[in-house]
This record gives structure tokens, C-alpha cells and sequence, in this order.
């Protein structure tokens, strides 16, 4: 199994687009392109905090699953990476965060950028 955690906060705050207007919203286009996207990744999992959480509800969606975390997503994203890690996946978290990049490191995690995952969506 390969599974792919997302940063929501760090992905959308990556381009000046307007998101900080509509934070739920933001959330909502970025899980949007996260059910379409062609990627090989056999489970994606999108980790919302704060305001967003509004702009989708917790709970899988087809090969997309997004969490809520209580407050800061990055323990959510770190437990959600050993989890998966745990379980003998190939794990790669999206973010630019490098305090966040070497935590999940630690548990196993690749990390790539949040242009990296841009890139993807387009």
C-alpha cells in the first residue's frame, strides 16, 4: 500500500489565491482535485485544522479520507504517517513545514512539497 498525507493547511496556504477569505472553502477545492487527480497512490489522506474543517466532513470519500484534527494538524499528521508506516505502507507526507518534515521523517515518512502535490493537481 502506498498513502499520501496531506497537509491541508500547508498546501493551501502555499498560493496567495484568496484562501485566508474562505478557509473552508480552500479546503473544499483542494479535497475536490485530491478525488481526481491521477495519482499512484492507493490512499490519500487529507488532514484539515481550524476554520477548514467546515469545508469537508472527517470520513472517506472514494480512495480520499480527511481527518480533522483537535488544533494543530501537525500531531495528527505525525500520528497519522506512523499509523500508516506501521502498518507497511509507503508513506509520503505533503509539506513545507521542515520541523514537520524531519517529525515525520522520523516515523518512516517521505516528505515532498507542496508544489510537488500542485503539480500533481494541474
Amino acid at each position: 500500500m502506498t498513502t499520501l498525507i496531506v497537509d491541508g493547511a500547508n498546501v493551501v496556504g502555499s498560493r496567495p489565491d484568496g484562501w485566508w477569505k474562505d478557509r473552508a472553502g480552500a479546503a473544499r477545492r483542494l479535497h475536490e482535485a485530491l478525488m481526481v487527480a491521477d495519482t499512484p497512490y492507493d490512499e490519500v489522506v487529507l488532514v484539515l485544522e481550524g476554520q477548514a474543517k467546515g469545508g469537508v466532513k472527517a470520513g472517506r470519500d472514494g480512495h480520499v479520507r480527511t481527518v480533522h484534527a483537535k488544533g494543530s494538524g501537525d500531531e495528527t499528521i505525525v500520528e497519522q504517517a506512523r499509523a500508516a508506516a506501521e502498518r507497511g505502507d509507503r508513506v509520503v507526507v505533503v509539506t513545507a513545514d521542515r520541523f514537520l518534515q524531519a517529525r515525520v521523517g522520523g516515523v518512516g515518512a517521505q516528505a515532498l512539497s507542496p508544489s510537488w502535490l500542485l503539480d500533481q493537481l494541474s
